[in-house]
């Protein structure tokens, strides 16, 4: 296993953020906010109302599939992002999907350190809530920054994810994986039961949620997610 600590982000993974700082600027206003990437596929911000100013507030950052866009994923999130209190970033890839599947980590693990600056300036994050969630390739985008950036990240949420790679491990966060019983496009078979086994014995908390399914996002699902991410004891797998 490569020492984190000796080796660069870009060619580890591992993330320049760090949770913890206090913010400089005043809360943004409840609702959307674009973070203003000049490069264009921005990051969105969702900003719930009645949010505290004086807590420290969990963040779901969550990567769309592949060929996908925030658009895509922020629905089936913002209403319990409003629900429960939490802030909601959606990235985006800078192409097609995100850079480790296409040939390693790059612009898009740096976009994503200056999304998360950016909001910690405004919001004061809960270091013990804070997930990565992806989608698909964001699902393996996701299983693979938190496997390698769990000092970072103290929940991870794969749906349907195919991958995970980690050229290093630091910390020990909170794993939860969804798969559909009859994803036709990454089987449950060679994605999330090998991914569970390597996680289980690597000493990680796994949550393991397989449903009656093809390559989608499931409502209920998201639901067990935002509980598990939460502490809730509704997440635990049905």
């Amino acid at each position: 296993m490569i020492d984190p600590t000796v080796f660069g982000g870009a060619l580890t993974g591992r993330m320049a953020f760090r949770p913890g700082a206090a913010p400089l600027y005043e809360q943004l206003p409840p609702g959307r906010h674009d973070l203003g990437f000049d490069e264009g596929r921005d990051a969105v911000l969702v900003v719930p109302e009645g949010l505290p100013t004086d807590a420290p507030l969990p963040l779901l950052v969550m990567f769309h599939g592949a060929g996908g866009e925030a658009n895509r994923v922020l629905p089936h999130f913002v209403a319990h992002a409003r629900s429960r209190g939490f802030l909601l970033l959606a990235p985006q890839s800078m192409y097609a999907t995100w850079d480790i599947v296409v040939g390693g980590h790059g612009p898009d693990l740096e976009r994503l350190d200056n999304a998360l600056a950016t909001v910690s300036r405004h919001f004061r994050l809960d270091p013990a809530r804070l997930a990565l969630a992806g989608f698909s390739d964001g699902g393996s985008y996701a299983l693979s920054l938190g496997l390698t950036n769990g000092d970072v990240a103290s929940h991870v949420i794969g749906l349907s994810a195919g991958f995970m790679n980690s050229f290093a491990q630091a910390g020990t966060p909170r794993f939860f994986l969804a798969h559909g019983r009859s994803d036709s496009q990454l089987p449950i078979e060679t994605s999330a039961h090998p991914h569970a086994r390597r996680l289980l014995e690597s000493g990680h908390d796994l949550t393991l949620q397989p449903f009656d399914g093809d390559h989608v996002i499931v409502p209920w699902v998201v639901g067990r997610a935002v509980a598990f991410f939460l502490g809730d004891d509704a997440a635990k797998p049905a």
